[in-house]
């Protein structure tokens, strides 16, 4: 298991991270939450007190719509999916992002190269 990233680190990237997490089906916010945590091998925890109002900004500037559903414990939830703007603003952010990690790996000399 990876160490565990401080939440306050994760600060402009959580877009990013629910964007991606929702990429590939509609999620309720705890299963978004439980998909961050465990596609980084445990390492990056989500409160919720910062997820919800994520999701809502997401929601607000069309890059998620939502939903009702039920969820896989039939509880009734509120299920976040991808719109095409969500999609677009993915790969502009995982461009940048990938941009951004490769300019600090060169200054922290860590050897890392785009593929």
């Amino acid at each position: 298991m990876s160490p565990r990233i401080d939440s306050t680190s994760l600060y402009g990237t959580l877009n990013l991270l629910i964007l991606k997490a929702v990429a590939g089906e509609p999620l309720h916010g705890l299963a978004i939450a439980r998909r961050i945590r465990e596609s980084s091998d445990d390492s990056l925890t989500i409160e919720e007190g910062a997820l919800y109002p994520a999701l809502h900004r997401l929601e607000r500037d069309g890059l998620l719509e939502a939903s009702w559903g039920t969820s896989e414990n039939n509880r009734r939830a509120k299920f976040y999916a991808l719109t095409a703007a969500g999609h677009t603003r993915l790969t502009r952010e995982r461009k940048q992002w990938l941009a951004h990690t490769l300019a600090v790996s060169r200054l922290l000399e860590l050897g890392l190269e785009a593929d």
